[in-house]
């Protein structure tokens, strides 16, 4: 994929689309060329202690970042891919591109916006700047995810962040659900309210 290296390059990344709970985020990040992070890479490949002193570098060196996120209520309201399609539209906005900025999402769908926008299959692994909002998105919803633990420590989101694991799908089954599922993903519909 060839790149102008006359436009701002702006990449975009997503975390959470398969969990069973919690918001799903997005980030966006401009790299500085002056200010190299070495070891970017998509962040599922990375270790947790990698991935956070990425993530610091990052937010230390880029030339500009910012993270969002949409709700559990939108992810039901809309659907999840709406709903990560907004938390990226988000993170891009926080950041106000110039018009003639170069917007890089990886996947095969972007947000609608009014600049241009490419969708970089792999992106995660092909172009620095969705590398590095891929770990900060990650790290972020992560760290969400540590927050809801205290709340709710009987379904283990500390250990699998939400995702649809046999411990979490026991506990789901034990205990209901809590208000931070995803009520419109199907382990979690029809079931009652967890009074715990």
């Amino acid at each position: 994929m060839k790149i102008s290296t006359k436009c701002i390059i702006y990449g975009v990344d997503e975390a959470g689309r398969g969990p069973l709970a919690g918001p799903v985020y997005a980030a966006c990040v401009v790299l500085d060329a002056v200010h190299a992070i070495h070891g970017l890479a998509d962040s599922k490949q990375l270790s947790e202690k990698k991935r956070t002193d990425l993530a610091q570098q990052i937010k230390q060196r880029a030339h500009a970042w910012a993270i969002a996120s949409a709700s559990v209520a939108e992810i039901d309201q809309i659907n999840i891919l709406q709903a990560t399609l907004l938390a990226m539209r988000r993170a891009i906005l926080k950041l106000s591109p110039p018009a003639d900025a170069l917007i890089l999402v990886d996947g095969k769908q972007a947000p609608q916006l009014n600049h241009t926008v490419q969708t970089v299959i792999k992106g995660d692994h092909l172009v620095a700047e969705i590398s590095a909002a891929s770990i900060l998105a990650k790290t972020a919803r992560d760290a969400e995810m540590q927050r809801l633990h205290q709340i709710y420590p009987v379904y283990g989101f500390d250990r699998h962040k939400g995702y649809p694991t046999k411990a979490h799908l026991t506990a789901i089954n034990e205990h209901g659900i809590t208000v931070i599922h995803r009520r419109s993903f199907a382990p979690c519909r029809g079931k009652s309210i967890a009074t715990i």
